[in-house]
């Protein structure tokens, strides 16, 4: 194990950090029990001559959670469900997951 892995698994031990969650491949099932960094920031989109402020969902996963995370996929945290949007993207060590998602 690098120490980058070592990093990653302690950030997503860490209660301030990651928050539990439950994945569901494809949607369905009963789900596995994962660790998440969820984060909401605003993001700024342009349109033309107008710019605007839009909510996203961004979830970190770690790769060894989830190997196969794929868009369609859903991860439910604190009772609320959220889908995976698009293609989801790996670290440059190939560790952890982004994805964006939304609520459903």
């Amino acid at each position: 194990m690098t120490a980058f892995a070592i990093a990653a698994a302690a950030l997503f031990r860490d209660p301030n950090i990651a928050v539990d969650a439950l994945y569901r491949p494809g949607g369905t099932g009963s789900g596995v029990s994962i660790r998440v960094v969820f984060s909401s920031p605003d993001q700024l989109a342009a349109f033309g001559e107008g710019r605007f402020v839009t909510d996203t969902v961004l979830i970190a996963v770690r790769v060894a959670d989830a190997p196969d995370l794929a868009e369609s996929d859903t991860v439910e945290i604190n009772g609320t469900l959220y889908t995976i949007r698009g293609a989801p993207v790996r670290d440059a060590d190939r560790l952890v997951w982004s994805a964006e998602a939304r609520a459903l």
